[in-house]
């Protein structure tokens, strides 16, 4: 564990672009996403149905749930449409080299 609760999930080289990652950091499911050259860090379980986020395909910023379509927005975990009407926590990210890290227990 580094700094401020953050740990290395994975390496920045690992990412592909638009294809979310599944990690679980201290029993919390995790979706690590790589797109518009950034990396987002969100709840990996949608709000509205107990399915993994990290199934779901990647675009303009959010991720879509793949049992029912709800989108969340990959900065602020908030939905984009229904079903889902309430937000899933997103986690900060910071990139030393090539490490991607991820604090879990500080929302961002």
């Amino acid at each position: 564990m580094t700094a401020a609760g953050f740990v290395r999930v994975c390496a920045l080289s690992e990412l592909e672009e638009d294809t979310p990652r599944r990690v679980e950091l201290e029993g919390t499911p995790v979706s690590v996403v790589r797109t518009d050259d950034e990396v987002f860090a969100i709840h990996d379980i949608c709000s509205h149905a107990n399915v993994s986020l990290s199934e779901g395909e990647v675009e303009d910023c959010t991720i879509e749930c793949w049992l029912h379509g709800s989108r969340f927005d990959l900065r602020t975990g908030k939905p984009s449409g229904l079903p889902a009407t309430r937000p899933v926590p997103v986690y900060p990210v910071k990139i030393e080299g090539d490490d991607v890290l991820v604090s879990v227990t500080q929302e961002s």
